[in-house]
């Protein structure tokens, strides 16, 4: 009998794109791809396809964009991905790639279905609370952008709803935090959570702060890491601002199954994050300090938690063999 040909997966970020082959539930060839080195989604895809050494070709791929997709998925729906100018619809990357189907998700909807898939020694606990068993889960984290989503328990039956919550209105906590989101307004008419809380926003934050411009959040983590007290300070803003936009998504979700983070920022400065003000800003909510103390915060340290909620959405789907 032929091997079953395999199912094309692959997380699609803004700065950076990771793809894999499923078969037989396992994920084969993973590869991370830089996207500006290709000139669009389908010349990525083709460029990993063309390196996996296939001895059958992909018949449907599976990718997790980021990007706002269509109420209802239409093949011919034009998709225009947020932090990089990929333009395209899933029956023009289907036909570029020779594949029957394409089915799209949004990358934080990928995340989110990985959260059942994840083991214990793939997420660091930072802080206390216990998850409550079917109850709602919420997923988000500073990359490119700062992505959001939620899973929920219909009876037995698992859901995620895709969310743009990185795109809410920012709130400040004190003063010093009014003039930075006071700031963003001037120059951008809208402080949205993303403008600070993702690389880009880190990279902001940290011009507002110290009046130094251009600095990428790799070069800031690096110079807190090396003993550098304004990117530390910059590091731990960002770290704030990030607690009090978790516990605004897990109040409004009721997430009290547990909140999970994600994202490339994190993972590199887990020491710095659990010791930050994290913890003590997401439960800071007053009357609701205790409802939020109960729910464990946690970080996703799996290398491709997007393949996984990928590989996990396709055998629930029964789009995997």
């Amino acid at each position: 009998m032929p091997e079953p040909a395999p199912l094309l997966l692959a997380d699609i970020g803004g700065t950076r794109s990771r793809c894999a082959l499923l078969r037989h539930g396992q994920l084969l060839h993973r590869q991370q791809l830089r996207n500006c080195e290709h000139a669009s989604l389908a010349g990525l895809l083709a460029t990993y396809l063309a390196g996996a050494g296939l001895s059958s070709a992909p018949r449907a791929a599976l990718l997790a964009v980021a990007a706002p997709l269509p109420a209802v998925p239409d093949p011919d729906a034009g998709i225009r991905m947020t932090n990089i100018g990929w333009q395209f619809t899933p029956a023009m990357l289907a036909a570029a790639l020779g594949l029957r189907q394409v089915t799209l998700l949004n990358d934080f909807a990928a995340q989110a279905w990985a959260l059942p898939a994840l083991a214990p020694g793939q997420l660091h606990p930072v802080g206390g609370g216990t998850g409550v068993a079917g109850a709602p889960q919420v997923v988000l984290g500073p990359g490119t952008g700062l992505g959001t989503a939620g899973l929920v328990d219909l009876d037995g039956r698992l859901a995620v709803v895709a969310a743009e919550g990185g795109h809410v209105t920012l709130p400040a906590c004190d003063t010093a935090e009014a003039r930075l989101v006071a700031q963003v307004r001037e120059r951008f008419g809208h402080c949205s959570a993303e403008r600070l809380v993702s690389g880009p926003g880190l990279t902001l934050l940290h011009e507002l702060l110290h009046g130094e411009p251009g600095s990428d959040a790799a070069t800031i983590g690096a110079a807190a890491d090396a003993g550098d007290p304004r990117a530390a300070a910059s590091l731990e803003q960002m770290f704030r601002f990030l607690g009090t936009v978790a516990a605004d998504l897990a109040l409004a979700f009721g997430a009290r199954g547990g909140v999970y983070l994600a994202g490339g920022i994190l993972p590199q400065h887990l020491e710095r994050f659990t010791r930050s003000g994290f913890r003590e800003r997401f439960m800071a909510k007053g009357r609701y300090r205790d409802y939020l103390s109960a729910i464990p915060t946690q970080v996703i340290t799996a290398p491709t938690p997007g393949l996984l909620g990928l590989a996990e959405y396709a055998r629930r789907n029964a789009l995997a063999r």
